[in-house]
């Protein structure tokens, strides 16, 4: 059976309801309808208390032209929805990536992008965008544009990976664990200031008080190493692994590695997430289980999300 590590997150979550004796097969079942069944969650509240921009409306381009598993208007509608109602206006992308289609915005996001669009086809692991693509996105930060790169574990990290590359973030393209750190409501990944796995970064700090992080969750994602002058905002441990594709029977360790990294490039900006379900907020499967993020008030992915624009943005220093 193909490994389906995209809602394994989601069978962890059925875990605590569901009787030993059922077993496995029963999860594998849950975990086999899950992608074809994540939709966005209809329930979500996307209003923010303190909107950073009430004057000025930051452009952000919303990609959705290579084969994207999110889009603003489906499976990372609460991301959009949230930093709309914190005063930034999204504009879904259509076009392939050009000094023409980038000219104008801010900020730049992309969302699980693929090489083909299903999910389960060789392809799909093709690079998604062309070497001109990657080149004028580059560029466009070079020159003072802010991208927000997600890319989720294999075989979206393969798609990914030529332009991560531009600006030096290499890609495992593999399944990420780490059980030594898991949170205890959630069952999957903990970064934390108690574990210090959440490092320090305007980003973590927020403005003030009140947007301090504190514990942030990813849901499986992949591994990331940036360049030397990158800054690591979820740091993996050195219980970490990495489960590499196809089936995730080979592990090799994620010592040393992050899902997420902030770098600056020239006059621009970048952040680079290892892990897409820790921005938004889904429903999956037939029980329409949530899962996501933006779902848990025991944790600040909430906050962490809207921290990330503003750093991009330049709200934070």
């Amino acid at each position: 059976m193909r490994f389906v590590s995209m809602s394994e997150h989601i069978c962890r979550m059925y875990r605590k309801f569901v009787p030993p004796l059922i077993g496995a097969l029963l999860l594998l079942a849950v975990a086999a309808v899950a992608i074809g069944q994540q939709i966005p969650d209809p329930t979500f509240n996307a209003s923010v208390e303190r909107p950073a921009f009430t004057k000025k409306h930051p452009r952000v381009l919303f990609d959705e032209a290579h084969h994207n598993f999110h889009t603003a208007g489906g499976r990372y509608k609460a991301f959009a929805d949230l930093i709309t109602s914190d005063g930034y206006t999204v504009t879904p992308g259509k076009e392939k990536f050009s000094k023409k289609t980038l000219k104008g915005f801010d900020v730049l996001v992309i969302s699980n992008a693929l090489g083909a669009a299903d999910l389960d086809t060789p392809e799909a692991n093709n690079s998604a965008f062309t070497e001109e693509e990657c080149d004028a996105v580059r560029d466009w930060v070079r020159s003072g544009g802010a991208l927000l790169l997600i890319a989720d574990h294999f075989p979206i990290g393969g798609a990914t990976g030529s332009l991560a590359r531009r600006f030096g973030v290499e890609m495992s393209n593999a399944y990420t664990d780490d059980e030594a750190n898991y949170d205890k409501e959630l069952n999957n990944i903990l970064f934390s200031r108690e574990n210090k796995l959440l490092m320090d970064h305007p980003i973590t700090r927020g403005r003030d008080a009140n947007e301090r992080i504190n514990r942030v969750v990813t849901f499986t994602g992949q591994s990331l190493k940036g360049p030397s002058d990158s800054s690591v905002l979820l740091k993996l441990s050195d219980t970490a692994i990495d489960r590499l594709p196809p089936d995730g029977k080979k592990t090799m360790s994620a010592a040393g590695r992050a899902q997420g990294l902030a770098l600056k490039l020239g006059k621009g900006r970048v952040v680079v997430m290892g892990e897409a379900a820790m921005l938004t907020s889904q429903l999956a499967g037939p029980q329409k289980v949530k899962f996501g993020g933006l779902n848990f008030k025991t944790i600040d992915n909430r906050q962490l999300t809207l921290n990330i624009m503003h750093w991009l943005s330049k709200v934070l220093n």
